[in-house]
């Protein structure tokens, strides 16, 4: 059959402050989706990928009505969930028999919710979707129902029926790799200026899953019982050799940490360094799962930056979030990797449950102290599906507007703060950190070639608009 996967189409001043988006914006390949194309490609199905960030509304209609699919996929974040309806709306005008399902992470938390608020989308996907997206499709093609297809949500008549959810993929081997040949142009899937040193930039993710339990975060597995689901090194590097192979010459690893096991990360560097693999990246890592061997075999594998999240200067809102570490464990981390020649990124949030204006302030201090290569300052977002956003009314108030949802804007407010001392501490954070001499003397220092130059460009244009205003991160209160 024709199938169709579409992101909506959205604009960075969705996501970031317009005077502040060019050194923030990314464009990341969209692995889930290009997963779910591989698994259909794989069953010998058509695939069409049309990417609402090099699109327009319009352009998607378009194209999606000269491909005349049989069966349209859309994915959804929380911040995306209106223009996904919109959407589904006018491709239901133009191709009213095409068959729509929706997925991603706002559709996997609010499943018959979204048939019910949008009467245009036939069935929700609720959990990983490259099974239950074949099976869709295949049920489709043979003129059946979506009756006994795991991990979908679907209209019958008037009626919603929601069936078993899917089991999780255990065995992440048997997935084929994501189907990059429908991107189109790979430099245009580049990470936020600094933040990558050669391009294009393949994504690969090694595992799925988490064993933490931060109450912020999003995750399939609520209860956390399967824990992180490993692919084997061998597939992994079979991935990393075919990305070369496309011209790649540098990979963001996205797992949730790849050092939650540790034997692992180490053999997963051993062998890159043993084969010789010619590519730089960057990967995320807790800080109290690394140390300076581990960082040290990163460096010689080809990484030149690792992000931890510290998220606070403040050991009483770090034990709030559930983050399992302590601020000496940052301190150490931070320093480890530098101390080899890793730069480090390091997120911290503020508006944490408990968490006061003052505390804010030590938090900002301590980012300064710490002195990451980056630092980024967010608020902290209660997604549909957490613990925090599920139990609300225990720890504050939460926005209704859905673009809120993108880290930018202040969607949850604790009741020991305010929504606007949230965006003030934004504010004095980006003004303080980067305008420290010590960092901007480092970062002349560091800077090499063009690619450097354009990034830093970017960071001073928005560094002044930090400076000459300071509504740069307020937006009108929205709250239940």
């Amino acid at each position: 059959m024709k199938c169709t996967l579409i992101i909506p189409a959205w604009e960075p001043e969705d996501i970031f402050p317009s005077r502040t988006a060019a050194s923030q914006i990314n464009y990341w390949q969209p692995l889930g989706t290009l997963s779910v194309a591989a698994s259909l490609q794989q069953a010998g199905h058509e695939v069409v990928f049309l990417n609402g960030a090099f699109l327009n509304h319009t352009e998607i209609l378009e194209a999606a009505a000269t491909s005349g699919p049989d069966f349209i996929g859309l994915y959804s974040t929380t911040f995306g969930w209106p223009k996904a309806k919109k959407t589904a709306r006018d491709l239901k005008a133009v191709l009213p028999d095409v068959f729509i399902t929706v997925g991603g992470p706002f559709p996997i938390a609010r499943q018959e919710q979204c048939l019910q608020e949008c009467r245009w989308i036939d069935a929700v996907v609720t959990g990983e979707g490259e099974i239950p997206a074949v099976a869709m499709v295949e049920n489709l093609a043979a003129g059946m129902s979506m009756a006994g297809i795991n991990g979908v949500v679907y209209r019958e008549g008037p009626r919603i029926v929601k069936n078993p959810p899917q089991p999780l993929i255990m065995d992440l081997d048997t997935l084929p790799f994501p189907a990059r040949e429908l991107l189109g142009k790979a430099d245009s899937y580049i990470p936020a200026p600094a933040t990558y040193k050669r391009k294009p930039v393949a994504v690969i993710m090694t595992s799925r899953g988490c064993n933490r339990k931060c109450i912020y975060c999003f995750q399939i597995d609520k209860s956390r019982k399967s824990g992180v689901r490993y692919r084997s090194i061998e597939n992994v590097l079979a991935e990393i050799e075919l990305c070369l192979s496309q011209g790649y010459r540098e990979i963001k690893f996205i797992d949730e940490t790849l050092a939650a096991d540790y034997g692992r990360a180490m053999q997963l560097a051993r062998e890159i360094t043993a084969r010789e693999l010619d590519f730089t990246w960057f990967a995320s890592a807790c800080v109290n799962q690394v140390d300076k061997p581990l960082l040290a075999a990163f460096k010689e594998a080809g990484c030149w930056a690792i992000l931890m999240g510290a998220e606070s200067g403040v050991q009483k809102n770090l034990n709030t979030i559930r983050k399992g570490i302590t601020l000496e464990q940052v301190r150490k981390a931070v320093r480890a990797a530098q101390d080899v020649g890793i730069k480090v990124f390091t997120p911290f949030l503020f508006g944490i449950p408990g968490e006061t204006f003052a505390e804010g302030l030590k938090t900002i201090d301590f980012a300064c102290d710490l002195n990451p290569d980056v630092a980024n300052f967010h608020c902290l977002t209660p997604f549909p599906g957490t613990e925090l956003y599920d139990n609300i009314e225990q720890y504050g108030t939460i926005s209704d507007d859905l673009t809120d949802y993108t880290y930018q804007g202040a969607a949850f407010t604790p009741y020991s703060m305010s929504r606007e001392e949230i965006a003030a501490l934004r504010h004095i954070a980006f003004k303080k950190f980067y305008s420290r001499p010590r960092f901007l003397l480092r970062s002349i220092v560091n800077l090499r070639g063009l690619h450097d130059l354009r990034a830093a460009a970017t960071g001073i244009k928005s560094l002044f608009w930090i400076w000459v205003t300071d509504a740069i991160f307020k937006k009108k209160t929205c709250c239940r």
